[in-house]
């Protein structure tokens, strides 16, 4: 019964399952006793509630107007101190101006990012290894294809943080591939035939961000086809 928790604890798990970039939570508190509710409301004062019986609503902002996350904690804490009990709920989110305004801004073309990237390589740069995440999960299977070239991979998680069973192959969840790139030689495809993958993704109309997460410089293999990185426990 969540009238056996404390309406602080029960903010806090609220508070963290609520998504990145949230501006406005509206919450809805539920007294158990009718006689404590107008204490209740009078406490929830500065968050201007509104209280039709048992139920009083009111809302947290992240950013910007409004009564802040640990405003709502320090007068929830009041109402337990009192032992107020009730069910605090989840009525609403609404996503911060800032979050809307980077949803929809628009995204730099791939062949543009990665342009941009090799222009802050070293002049004798020799091996990468990319990572490009894709703006929707609906484009794997067509940005897969475009990028057979590159020879893209899902990443796993880290080997040594995997439980054991049926879950130890679970790919990472977001819409991401990996791949390598050699300026002349060895493992991975061309700084050209890359550039050129992007630019099909870009006139496909899939967009994406491309990050260059590890980058050698002049490197001189000996009896091998190039280096080899080993991320969260594997050979890459």
């Amino acid at each position: 019964m969540l009238s056996f928790v404390a309406l602080v604890d029960q903010w806090r798990a609220i508070a963290g399952g609520l998504p990145e970039g949230w501006g406005e939570a509206r919450l809805r508190l539920t007294v158990e006793d009718e006689g404590q509710a107008p204490r209740a409301a009078e406490l929830l004062g500065p968050t201007n509630p509104g209280r039709h019986g048992t139920v009083i609503t009111f809302s947290a902002a992240h950013r910007g107007a409004g009564p802040s996350p640990d405003l709502v904690r320090r007068l929830l804490a009041r109402l337990d101190a009192e032992r107020i009990a009730g069910s605090l709920e989840l009525v609403l989110v609404r996503e911060s101006p800032e979050a809307a305004e980077a949803r929809t801004r628009p995204r730099p073309a791939l062949v543009a990012q990665w342009d941009e990237a090799m222009a802050g390589l070293p002049d004798d740069w020799s091996d990468l290894y990319v990572e490009l995440e894709l703006a929707s999960s609906d484009h794997l299977e067509p940005g897969a294809l475009l990028l057979a070239p590159v020879n893209p991979a899902r990443r796993k998680p880290d080997a040594r943080a995997r439980p054991a069973g049926p879950e130890s192959d679970a790919l990472d969840e977001r819409p991401a591939f990996r791949f390598r790139v050699a300026r002349r030689f060895g493992y991975g495809a061309s700084a050209g035939m890359t550039r050129r993958c992007l630019e099909r993704l870009d006139d496909s109309g899939i967009h994406g961000q491309l990050r260059v997460l590890h980058a050698l410089s002049d490197t001189k293999p000996v009896y091998t086809q190039g280096p080899v990185w080993y991320v969260g426990g594997r050979a890459v």
